[in-house]
C-alpha cells in the first residue's frame, strides 16, 4: 500500500502540469490480517518475577491485528487526500445490559478491547515529483516497519518484535511534511508534536508516547524528521531515517519549577534496507535510541496519580532494535499457469528497550532477547498471503524462553478504481 500512496502522489504531481479537464480518480483499498497462535510460555502478567512457577504452562490465542480501510482521491490540478481507518485486535464494543442479580440496574460493559483509530488523512499539493506538500495526518516513516507496514511487506505472522516494541508503530502524528523523488533519491522532512513523556516506560520504552488518551495531541513541543532512501542498485533500496524532539514539556501534568532543567530530549537513528531478484528477498534494519534525563523522567511519572496513564515504571535512556529476514520463493522454477510463490524464510531479532539506563535507575534482565522464527509465506494470488511460523525468544537466564507456533491469513490490495 505504501508503494500505491506514492504511485498517487505522482499522479498529482503530474497533474499539476497538466489540463484543467484531467480525470479525478477515487481509490478504495486496504490490508487485514487474522492470526492464530499457540505459545508455549506462560501468559501470567508476573512470569517474570518468579520464573520458576511458569515453566512448562502454555496459551494460545486468535486475533485481528490490524484491518485497515483506505480511500484516496485525486483532485486534479495537483491536489490529493489520503485516509485510512484502523481497526487494531477487531475494534471495540460496548454493550448495555440489566443486571438481574442487581436490582435490575442497567450497566454498560467494555465487549472488546481493540482499538479504531484514524491512522491517516492528509492533503497535498504535488508540484512535481522531486516537490510535494503534505499536512494532515499521516505515518512517521522512522526505521523500516513504519515505513512498510502492510502485512505483505513483512514474512513472519506479526509485525516484526523489535520494531514494533521500542518505538510507535505504526506511528502516526498530524504535522506538515515536504517529500520528493528525483532519480535514484527519495527524501521526507516532517515537523510533528514531540512524544509525550508520561507514557514511556519499562516494557515498549517510548511506544506509547505517540497519539494521545485525551481528545486532543498535546503540542508543547515539536519535533523533525527526516527520511532518505537510495534505489541506485536494480532491486536494492536502503534507507536512513532519524527524529529528535523534546519530550518532557508534551505531558498535560504541570511540574513545578524543580523540573524545569528536565528537556527528556528523544533521538532516533534507523537504517533499513529490502532486496528483490533472482527468487530471493532479503529484508532488515536497526533502529537506535537515547533519551536525555531519563532517570528525571523515572522518577517523574512514579509520582504521578495512579488513575493516570503513566505505566509508571523505569524508563531506560537507551534501546536497541536489530532484524533481518531472508527468504527464497522455491516455486519459481515449476511452471504454473499463474506465478504462485512459495516462499521459506528465517529471521533474527534482538531487541531491548532497557538496553541502558542512567541515574541508578534499575534495569530488567528480562526486557532484552533474542527472536529466531523460520516459516513459510504462500501467494496464491499477488494480493493475499498464507502465513506459518515457529519462533522462539531467547531470554537471559533464569527467565524462560519463549517458543510458538502462529499461522496467519492476510490481504493488502485495492477493491476498485474509479476514473
Amino acid at each position: 500500500m505504501t508503494n500505491r500512496f506514492l504511485a498517487l502522489a505522482a499522479a498529482s504531481a503530474a497533474l499539476a502540469t497538466a489540463s484543467p479537464t484531467a480525470s479525478s480518480q477515487l481509490t478504495v483499498g486496504g490490508y487485514g490480517e487474522a492470526v492464530y497462535s499457540y505459545n508455549f510460555y506462560s501468559d501470567a502478567w508476573n512470569r517474570y518475577k518468579n520464573p520458576q512457577n511458569f515453566r512448562g504452562d502454555h496459551h494460545s490465542r486468535v486475533d485481528l491485528p490490524h484491518v485497515v480501510i483506505y480511500l484516496g482521491y485525486d483532485f486534479g490540478h495537483g491536489w490529493s487526500m489520503g485516509t485510512e481507518i484502523e481497526f487494531e485486535h477487531g475494534g471495540t464494543e460496548a454493550a448495555v445490559e440489566m443486571e438481574d442479580d442487581e436490582g435490575g440496574e442497567y450497566e454498560s460493559e467494555i465487549e472488546r478491547g481493540g482499538e479504531v483509530a484514524l491512522e491517516q488523512f492528509w492533503l497535498q499539493k504535488s508540484f512535481c515529483p522531486a516537490f510535494n506538500i503534505r499536512a494532515g495526518h499521516m505515518v512517521v516513516p522512522v526505521g523500516a516497519t513504519n515505513r512498510a507496514h502492510e502485512p505483505l511487506n513483512f514474512f513472519g505472522v506479526y509485525r516484526p518484535a523489535g520494531d514494533n516494541t521500542i518505538i510507535p508503530c505504526t506511528w502516526h502524528e498530524t504535522g506538515l511534511s515536504l517529500w520528493g523523488r528525483a532519480g535514484a533519491w527519495r527524501y521526507e522532512a516532517m515537523v510533528v508534536p514531540g512524544l509525550d513523556s508520561d507514557r514511556f516506560g519499562r516494557d515498549e520504552w517510548v511506544k506509547s508516547g505517540a497519539g494521545s488518551p485525551y481528545e486532543f495531541k498535546i503540542a508543547n513541543a515539536l519535533a523533525g524528521v527526516l527520511r532518505v532512501d537510495n534505489y541506485s542498485v536494480p532491486g536494492l533500496r536502503m534507507g536512513l531515517s532519524g527524529y529528535v524532539g523534546n519530550t518532557f514539556s508534551n505531558t498535560l501534568s504541570h511540574p513545578n519549577e524543580n523540573w524545569d532543567d528536565v528537556r527528556g530530549t528523544l533521538a532516533i537513528g534507523a537504517f533499513d534496507f529490502d532486496y528483490k531478484g533472482h527468487g530471493f528477498i532479503a529484508r532488515g534494519g536497526v533502529i537506535y535510541g537515547h533519551l536525555t534525563d531519563a532517570d528525571r523522567i523515572t522518577a517523574y511519572n512514579k509520582k504521578m496519580r495512579n488513575d493516570s496513564p503513566s505505566p509508571k515504571t523505569n524508563v531506560a535512556s537507551d534501546a536497541i532494535s536489530v532484524g533481518v529476514e531472508a527468504g527464497y520463493d522455491i516455486m519459481r522454477h515449476i511452471h504454473t499457469s499463474r506465478p504462485m510463490p512459495l516462499y521459506v524464510f528465517g529471521r533474527y531479532d534482538y531487541y531491548d528497550p532497557m538496553l541502558r539506563t542512567s541515574g541508578g535507575v534499575l534495569r530488567y534482565d528480562w526486557t532484552g532477547r533474542h527472536r529466531i522464527a523460520a516459516g513459510v509465506n504462500f501467494f496464491p494470488i499477488r494480493q493475499i498471503v498464507i502465513k506459518g511460523e515457529y519462533s522462539i525468544g531467547l531470554i537471559k537466564s533464569p527467565y524462560n524462553n519463549e517458543p510458538a507456533i502462529s499461522l496467519g491469513v492476510a490481504y493488502a490490495g485495492f477493491f476498485s478504481t474509479k476514473k
